[in-house]
Order: C-alpha cells, then structure tokens, then sequence
C-alpha cells in the first residue's frame, strides 16, 4: 500500500461508515415518529379519558413531552406525525419486522391490518422509503394531496438521491406535469437529475429533526453573522436583568410552517403581562419586511403557542447598522387598552433598547 492507497482507503471506510449511521439515525426517527403518529390516533379514536383532553390533546401533549426535556415534539410535529401514521400505513411492514421491545409492540394498534398489509404494486416498499428519504422528505410529500403525484415524487427522488430542497423544487416547478406533457420523459428526468442538488450524509445530519433526535441544536441555523451572534447574547442577559417579569423560553426558536423553517432570536414569556415576548433581530436598518415577517411570527403564536388565559403575543424588531439604531414594535392585533398600557409599563422603551444597541456595538468594535 503507498500513501495514495492509504488515503483512498480510508476516505472509502469513511464514507461508507457515515452513510451508514446517517442512515441508521434517519430511519429510527422516521419509524419514531411513524409509532407516534399510530399512538396518538389510536388514543384519539379510542382513549377512555380522550374527552378530557379533546381538540387540546397535541397542545398538552407538546407541553409534557417538552417538561420531560425531548425536543421537536411541538404541537404542529406531533401533527405531522400523525398525518404520517394516517398517509404512509404500510410503514407498519417495516415496524413489524423490526425487533422493537414488547412494550413499544404491545402498545401499537395496528398488530394488525396495517402490520400486514402488503404494498400496493402502485405504492414505494416502505424500507426503501423510509431508508432512503430523512422525514424532512417526507413532510414536503406530505404536502401532495394527489397519491400519483406523490409516489412519482418518491420514486424520482429516490432515484435522483435528492435533497430536500431538490425535492421542494422539483415539486414547486410541476416536474409531474411537464413530464406528462414531455414526449421524451426519460430524457428530462436525465437532465433533471443532471442538475440536481444531492442529498448527502452531511446534509441530512443537519436536518433540524436530526439533530433534535439525537440532543443537539441546529447550530448551523443560529445566527446571521458573529456581530448578530454577539448581540443576542448580550440582549438575553440585558433583557433579564430588567427585573421587568422577562422568563427566558427559547433562543434561535425553530418554527415549521409548511414545511419550512423559520427562526425567532428570542423569546421569553412575560409573567406580569401573561404573554410572550418575540424578539427579533436584524444587523441593518429597518425594512418594511421586517414588519411583515414579525406578524407573521405573531399569527403563528397566537394559532399554535398560546395556551389559555394567556394575552396575545408581542413582537420586538430590532434593526441596527453603523450609522442609525432603530426600534420597532410589531403589537399585532392588541386592541385590549387595559393590556397595551401595562405593556408600555412593562416593557423596555425604545430608547432603552436603542441605547442598548449602541453601547454593544461601540463594545464589540462595530461601530
């Protein structure tokens, strides 16, 4: 062996070895969330005490699984799950091959019809589905309302080994259709693949639902720049040291919204005004879609976060260059006059948090 052979061999050991374990992770959270999807519509269907919990089961639920310290078990992940287990049963062939522990077996519904129902000639064998696309595919399949559409989608990304992102494009650009209408469809579905992004085992560990089953955070997501990075963490500190009623929640909080992710800075949850405090924070001036990206922030709370007796949340958008600081606040749909004067009480001014922006970035040699 000389040194060339010594190198090729183990970048060949290496790769091999890390698609494994990628692929090792990628299809225990995929066969994960499958059975939580069965447990939770099995429950819904036929709990004894489900009428206790009624359409408030995946809020509460979110919250226990969030107490207990296991991340990415938020309300609109658990209902993907769900949707899941209700599109993809025959993933149950591939669960009842599994050697799982007999309490996981015993508590699935399905033993059953759905453990044993065979793959339609139409349908992709679920090993290869599951093994071969993270769950980050699966949701952007998910999305696909049509079964034909679908199953192309699957089989073409399987095929191509697409990214997620791959897929998300092919899909937005109706790939289907305009293979439909093609006279010559395996040469497009050639130069297709050609120009497409692949999945690789590097790409897929930084899938948030990655990193999120295996305990970490999705760092590469945080912050913008290290000045950004810098400022947020001083803001954090600054915000609590108030004494205002600020109880941190989050950093960097990961929203899925159609299957896309969206990250807030921070929030905290405000225990004098009973509502949470969104953050977010931009190293330029302020720009009219910041407004718009903030109230985005804001209806999603209000649909998905909020539990009962809490106010409506509050948005903060901090924009900052070398030359000017400005501070906005984005206060959604408060029309409660009562809650909008404690707020202004409660809440840092403007001018605190304009003062607050200048200092750090004169401190961090910014300015």
């Amino acid at each position: 062996m000389n040194f060339k052979q010594l190198i090729q061999a183990c970048e060949q050991a290496h790769n091999y070895l890390q698609g494994t374990a990628v692929s090792t992770v990628n299809q225990s959270l995929t066969i994960r969330n499958w059975l939580f999807g069965n447990y939770i519509v099995e429950y819904e269907q036929n709990g004894e005490d489900r009428a206790k919990y009624g359409d408030q089961l995946l809020v509460i639920l979110a919250k226990d699984f969030k107490s207990k310290g296991i991340k990415g078990l938020s309300k609109r992940n658990l209902h993907y799950f769900c949707q899941f287990y209700l599109m993809y049963p025959v993933a149950g062939q591939l669960v009842a091959t599994m050697n799982l522990p007999k309490q996981i077996v015993q508590t699935l519904s399905a033993q059953s019809e759905i453990m044993q129902k065979k793959t339609d000639k139409t349908e992709v064998d679920p090993k290869l589905l599951i093994s071969r696309l993270s769950f980050s595919h699966i949701i952007e399949l998910m999305g696909e309302k049509d079964s034909m559409k679908r199953i192309f989608y699957e089989v073409q990304a399987i095929k191509g080994n697409w990214s997620v992102r791959e897929l998300k494009r092919q899909m937005e650009s109706l790939l289907y259709e305009r293979t439909g209408l093609s006279t010559d469809k395996n040469g497009l579905i050639l130069d297709t693949n050609k120009n497409a992004e692949p999945s690789t085992p590097e790409g897929i560990m930084r899938d948030p639902y990655i990193f999120e089953f295996v305990g970490l955070e999705p760092k590469e997501k945080f912050a913008e720049s290290d000045l950004e990075a810098a400022l947020i963490n001083n803001l954090q500190v600054f915000l609590l040291e108030l004494g205002k009623g600020f109880c941190f929640e989050s950093r960097q909080k990961r929203l899925t919204i159609d299957g896309e992710y969206y990250y807030v800075d921070l929030v905290f949850y405000h225990r004098i005004l009973k509502c949470h405090i969104l953050i977010d924070l931009k190293t330029r001036k302020f720009k009219h879609i910041d407004a718009g990206q903030m109230n985005f922030y804001l209806n999603y709370y209000r649909d998905n976060e909020i539990a009962e007796g809490d106010n409506p949340p509050v948005g903060i958008v901090l924009c900052t260059d070398k030359k000017s600081s400005t501070v906005k606040y984005a206060t959604g749909s408060l029309d409660n006059q009562l809650f909008v004067s404690r707020y202004q009480v409660q809440l840092p001014t403007a001018k605190e948090l304009e003062e607050f922006i200048k200092r750090d970035i004169k401190m961090l040699g910014a300015g």
